[in-house]
């Protein structure tokens, strides 16, 4: 990963750095699920909420991390998720290389990480070990076409399994950056998201056009899957720093919180923002001044912009009968970070 000391500030900060509480947006709303069962049971229940479009052949977009990462999905709830749903039976889990050097900067060493970290429960796609395919961005002021592995095109369907955590540029990690970056391919895709030279591991862009740029490739993702897309964030172990950094991410603090799920990638981060937010002050200090340094939410609201979906939302307690309650209330149980 970059040092962020060595990326220039490319753009103006101009909202990125802004938190806008629910009260303050317009639009319409999305329905978000929230659970507080951090489980494989918990998983498959809110999984349900949001599968209604989940067939054929489906890809699991997740980090499956670098080399003994503490902080990813564990691997024993995906076995269980993959076991229990028919349309995932024959379900594959999706990545792509990475635009670092590292142990995932090539098919061949993304491979061995993948069997060190033990994703050897079902098939794992490298999308772009046989190149790469151009998706169309709708309304794009950076990256009107997003280069993506090319073996995205071989499903039909594709859930969107993200650990919602802090990112050492792009402030969070949720369902928007899952895809933007991760579905990219190493050489092309992921230089159009962070460079204007297009040299390899070479990072010149940061803060508002970091994000927008990132929202742009996603959007060229959720386009090309239209309804047969879903989401879900898992708010675990958040550090500030990404599974990207694996064993060097710094310590966890921010309290676990639960799952959220959508049909709506808007509406699936700004729930998982929201959360994080209504934490108490000291329980959230330290992932909120990542997201806002780094100048994150811009993610949110250029994701607005580019029709992707809605920052207002129903959120349903689906512990409590499919109430409604608001983040506040989700979160008002929660207790200091322990390690597992």
């Amino acid at each position: 990963m970059p040092d962020m000391k060595m990326v220039p500030n490319a753009v103006p900060g101009t909202d990125g750095n802004k938190y806008i509480p629910m009260e303050e947006r317009t639009g319409n709303q999305s329905i978000v699920y929230f659970t507080r069962d951090l489980s494989p049971e918990g998983l498959q229940k809110i999984y349900n909420k949001v599968n209604g479009n989940i067939d054929g052949k489906v890809a699991i977009k997740l980090h499956t991390g670098e080399k003994d990462g503490p902080n990813i999905i564990p691997r024993p709830w995906v076995k269980y998720l993959i076991e229990k749903q028919p349309e995932l039976k024959d379900a594959v889990i999706v990545d792509t290389n990475t635009f670092y050097p590292g142990d995932r900067d090539s098919t061949e060493k993304h491979r061995e990480t993948i069997a060190h970290n033990g994703w050897t429960f079902c098939p794992v796609d490298i999308m772009d070990e046989e190149g790469t395919a151009m998706l169309p961005v709708k309304g794009a002021k950076w990256i009107p076409e997003i280069s993506v592995g090319s073996h995205m095109l071989n499903y039909d369907s594709m859930f969107v399994l993200t650990h919602f955590k802090g990112h050492v540029m792009g402030g969070f990690g949720g369902s928007n950056k899952n895809i933007g970056i991760g579905c990219a391919d190493a050489n092309v895709g992921k230089a159009q998201i962070h460079t204007k030279t297009g040299k390899f591991n070479h990072w010149d862009i940061a803060k508002e056009e970091l994000m927008e740029r990132m929202a742009e490739s996603s959007k060229g993702t959720v386009d090309h899957f239209g309804k047969k897309i879903t989401f879900v964030n898992v708010l675990r172990n958040m550090s500030v720093s990404c599974d990207c950094e694996g064993t060097a991410a710094q310590p966890v603090v921010t309290p676990n919180i639960g799952i959220v799920a959508s049909t709506d990638i808007l509406a699936a981060d700004s729930a998982s923002v929201d959360l994080v937010f209504a934490l108490n002050d000291d329980d959230h200090a330290d992932l909120v001044k990542r997201m806002t340094s780094r100048h994150g939410l811009r993610q949110l609201s250029y994701m607005k912009e580019l029709g992707m979906g809605n920052d207002r939302y129903i959120l349903i307690d689906i512990d409590n009968g499919d109430c409604l309650i608001c983040p506040k209330e989700a979160v008002k149980d929660v207790v200091p970070f322990v390690a597992e």
